[in-house]
């Protein structure tokens, strides 16, 4: 497989699992309206589908990995005296803190 064809196959795989995302969301979203306007969810059993949000979920999959590179670059302060890398964990946190 040349180049270009391996590139046309990543697009339409990026493309499809884009398509699926969407599908689920638009289908967790009538799910979700409908229960709603029927009265069937009250406040209590609305969060754990929120929580289940595509979107949610990604989010959280990116917090869980820049806590994790914070930590790293935290335990390797002492070993590399390194100014950049300590800019780098200080704005990785911040951008942590700003998150919330």
């Amino acid at each position: 497989m040349n180049k270009m064809e391996r590139g046309k196959n990543e697009l339409l795989n990026a493309i499809n699992t884009s398509m699926k995302e969407l599908q689920e969301g638009l289908s967790m979203h009538c799910c979700l309206m409908n229960s709603l306007l029927e009265g069937e969810i009250d406040e209590r059993r609305l969060q754990p589908l929120v929580d289940r949000c595509p979107k949610r979920s990604r989010e959280r999959k990116l917090e869980k990995a820049l806590t994790e590179a914070i930590g790293v670059l935290d335990e390797s302060r002492k070993a590399f005296k390194s100014k950049r890398l300590e800019v780098l964990r200080k704005k990785l946190t911040q951008v942590l803190i700003e998150a919330e």
